[in-house]
């Protein structure tokens, strides 16, 4: 049973296939054209400054989560085994620092610079900037020789050397429309003539049924990538678990954590981003414990938890792994060879 506080649940139209994109889609068609114009003008009307590094967008077509942040911790790694130093520029979404402000793990709140950007922080250096030209600009300051840009695909402000889009293919691209009478940002069309590479996060060869509804992803090349549970020694199997998580897509994390063979025994799922006070844990706690369970959450929302209250709460730890990197792999260090 899932219950919660959220801030706001897709309409169910949202998830009709194209050819019944639903009532209230056909309704609200306008607002979603006057989105899409609004969008592509941003787009045109951009500066694509080059920052004197190789730039590599992360984006995706979806409104919410699709994956991108583990595959800025992908990416980030690759760079850093061939030797590189690259830096992450997030605008920070959630927090309150405009900056430039480079992000310090062990002193920084997720409140001040969002609970992505605090994450992300543990693998690679992290620049906060509302203005992304000047969070690049500041990033090959302090030794970058390249960056990472999250959650890019949509920000006109900087050229990209290299555009890469996350699509979840086991959600897919709904009825296919625009916000407000769809899931997408923008066109699925226009959004793949500025992507230079596709990163599918697949669930029980979701990807090939996504290609085959939606031809023209074929046309790109794509790295298909799994989210497995990283290895630290714990034993999830049989451990009786109260979930919660305010991400995306919190039954994505419900499903992967009883997938480990964990014994879900109550789900609770918040708003994407949510604030956690120490009145709401203290109540899952003590339900919790009336149920004989462990209190456990994502690694992005146990860095929006009270210091106090992170002991009390197992993370459940995810990385992205690819049985093949290699179209990942030679795209990124490509970037390289062209400027050596």
């Amino acid at each position: 049973m899932v219950k919660g506080w959220t801030k706001m649940r897709p309409p169910r139209f949202w998830t009709n296939p194209p050819a019944r994109p639903g009532f209230w889609s056909q309704i609200l068609l306008p607002l979603s054209y006057l989105w899409a114009k609004g969008t592509a003008r941003r787009l045109a009307n951009g500066h694509r400054v080059r920052p004197g590094v190789p730039v590599i967008a992360i984006g995706n077509i979806n409104l919410g989560g699709t994956g991108k942040t583990p595959t800025a911790v992908a990416i980030a790694d690759i760079l850093q085994q061939a030797g590189h130093a690259p830096h992450i520029v997030s605008r920070g979404y959630g927090g309150r620092i405009e900056g430039p402000h480079r992000v310090r793990p062990m002193k920084d709140k997720a409140e001040d610079v969002g609970d992505e950007p605090l994450f992300l922080s543990a693998f690679a250096p992290v620049w906060v900037s509302r203005d992304r030209i000047s969070g690049a600009q500041q990033a090959v300051t302090e030794g970058a020789d390249c960056i990472i840009l999250d959650d890019a695909l949509q920000n006109p402000n900087l050229y990209h050397d290299l555009t890469v889009t996350v699509v979840d293919a086991e959600v897919g691209f709904g009825n296919g429309r625009v916000c407000p009478s769809g899931p997408l940002r923008e066109p699925v069309s226009t959004a793949l003539a500025r992507t230079d590479l596709l990163i599918s996060i697949e669930v029980a060869d979701k990807w090939r049924l996504l290609s085959k509804q939606w031809p023209e992803l074929c046309q790109k090349p794509v790295a298909i990538g799994v989210l497995n549970v990283l290895e630290t020694g714990h034993q999830w199997d049989g451990l009786p678990t109260y979930a919660f998580a305010g991400i995306g897509r919190p039954q994505k994390f419900f499903n992967s954590l009883k997938a480990a063979g964990a014994r879900l025994l109550e789900t609770r799922a918040f708003g994407d981003h949510q604030t956690y006070t120490l009145t709401i844990l203290k109540r899952m706690q003590a339900e919790a414990w009336a149920k004989g369970a462990h209190l456990v959450t994502t690694e992005k929302d146990a860095v929006r938890l009270p210091p106090e209250f992170r002991l009390e709460v197992m993370t459940f730890p995810v990385r992205l792994e690819f049985d093949d990197e290699t179209v990942l792999r030679k795209a990124l260090l490509a970037l390289f060879a062209q400027r050596a």
